[in-house]
């Protein structure tokens, strides 16, 4: 690939990242919610209670930022910690009555979003868009320095 084409093709990534998030945040706000915070409770949504260091495995993000997300999440009400049965030290994050409602509505925003950003592109392409993230992903995890 020469570097007109990789630079055409890392800037549409770029700028789709960042303008995808910035949306995101945008129909966020008014659920009280900032970015990240919705993938936790979608999660949460999808799998029930968890300990927050699977919940930090499963959202790819550091332990450090799933504690900050669960607290503020915990602070409105929309999650509660307890200590785990099996070890005292690990705390398990669970939604709440309220955290169910709001991922509801994070769910309805999230099929908004996804609507807008996928807007005059053919149902087949739609249909396959998903698996061909997943190989861009892919391909730059195995070029990931492990910890």
């Amino acid at each position: 690939m020469d570097f007109d084409q990789a630079d055409t093709l890392n800037q549409a990534i770029r700028l789709l990242t960042l303008r995808h998030r910035a949306r995101a945040a945008a129909l966020l706000a008014p659920l009280g919610l900032h970015p990240g915070q919705e993938a936790l409770l979608l999660e949460l949504a999808r799998t029930g209670p968890m300990i927050q260091a699977k919940l930090s495995e499963a959202l790819s993000i550091e332990p450090p930022s799933v504690t900050l997300m669960t607290r503020k999440l915990e602070a409105s009400g929309h999650v509660r910690r307890g200590p785990a049965p099996s070890d005292k030290r690990a705390s398990i994050v669970e939604l709440t009555d309220s955290g169910v409602a709001l991922a509801g509505r994070v769910k309805e925003m999230w099929c908004d979003l996804a609507e807008e950003t996928v807007a005059g592109l053919p149902d087949h392409t739609v249909a396959e868009l998903p698996g061909l993230l997943s190989i861009l992903s892919g391909n730059v995890d195995n070029k990931r320095p492990r910890d």
